[in-house]
């Protein structure tokens, strides 16, 4: 299995007191003040867009709302991003917030631990990188126009609750029933990985139970994360949060809500699934460090790797749950 990068392409190993998802809805509320406090006009939007700084980019992440308010603020983007600017370095996490070029925000988070980024994991579960529900009354606004958008839908096979389908490019008729040829979950990740208006491809290698096969590394990697958990209760220990050696594993859950947030945004599932291997591959490399050796006995650094280890396979977990997929705990 080919060795992952150090880190993702494009993301820092700094790991932040916000995560990436916080940070783009802080942006949003910085907006909305400015804009309620008559320091900018114009609308606030319902979401902006925060990715990772390219590599030889400012700070550890970067955002064109400036642009965005500009077109109904009527004024320039630069004067824009330095009044967000001034109004976001304030905000817990945030270390610092530098304007480039003709109006780019660019942040760099404040350190956090990798034993906080696990705390977190641990406490969110299979929710970890979920949005917060929100305000009660506009969950319910929410869903009830989409409940009534699905009423008036064209395809009645959207659910109640959902948006309605971005376009999708079929599934090619020389491919036949794919569900039955290749199951339901091999089906759904070969369907869900191809961006929607390209046609998926199926292969022989859907079906392969080796390393070759990215489905196969993401189920059999959360299958490790469960085999270590089980290991280690034989040995008498658990996982405990602690310092961990581990930039590309930490760095994958550490950017796993941005990436569920541009999935949902971008109605792009294949973001997700790129993720999940992503996160697979860097587990999988990591594994064989958990785990006490030979007469070696259990140590603060074998709990704290067993907690990263049991991080990863929760997120995976997770991650093919959204996309309709299994996760057995044995493979």
């Amino acid at each position: 299995m080919p060795k992952p990068d150090a880190c993702p392409s494009g993301f820092s190993p700094r790991l932040g007191v916000v995560i990436p998802a916080d940070l783009s809805r802080a942006v949003v509320r910085a907006v909305r003040r400015a804009v309620e406090d008559g320091e900018l006009g114009g609308t606030v939007p319902a979401r902006v867009v925060v990715e990772p700084t390219r590599p030889g980019g400012v700070g550890d992440y970067a955002s064109p709302v400036a642009f965005q308010v500009a077109k109904g603020a009527g004024a320039a983007p630069a004067h824009v991003a330095r009044v967000l600017a001034g109004r976001l370095a304030a905000e817990p996490g945030i270390e610092n917030v530098e304007v480039t070029g003709a109006g780019f925000l660019n942040f760099t988070l404040a350190s956090r631990s990798a034993a906080a980024l696990v705390r977190d994991v641990r406490a969110r579960g299979a929710r970890y990188g979920h949005a917060p529900d929100g305000e009660p009354r506009a969950r319910v606004v929410r869903d009830a126009v989409a409940r009534i958008r699905w009423s008036q839908a064209a395809d009645a096979d959207t659910p109640p609750g959902a948006d309605g389908p971005p376009a999708v490019a079929p599934v090619a008729r020389r491919d036949g029933d794919v569900v039955a040829a290749y199951g339901a979950d091999a089906a759904a990740w070969a369907m869900l990985g191809a961006p929607a208006r390209e046609t998926p491809s199926f292969t022989a290698g859907l079906l392969v139970q080796d390393e070759s096969s990215e489905l196969f590394r993401v189920r059999y990697a959360h299958a490790r994360a469960r085999a270590l958990h089980r290991n280690a209760e034989h040995l008498g220990f658990r996982g405990e949060p602690g310092d961990v050696d581990a930039p590309a594993l930490l760095a994958a859950l550490a950017e796993y809500p941005l990436v569920l947030e541009a999935a949902a945004h971008h109605r792009a599932p294949e973001r997700l699934v790129r993720h999940l291997v992503t996160v697979a591959d860097a587990l999988l490399d990591f594994q064989h460090d958990v785990l006490p050796r030979g007469d070696e006995k259990p140590s603060a650094a074998h709990r704290a790797r067993l907690a990263l280890a049991e991080a990863a396979g929760t997120v995976l977990a997770g991650g093919l749950a959204l996309l309709g997929i299994d996760a057995p705990d044995f493979l």
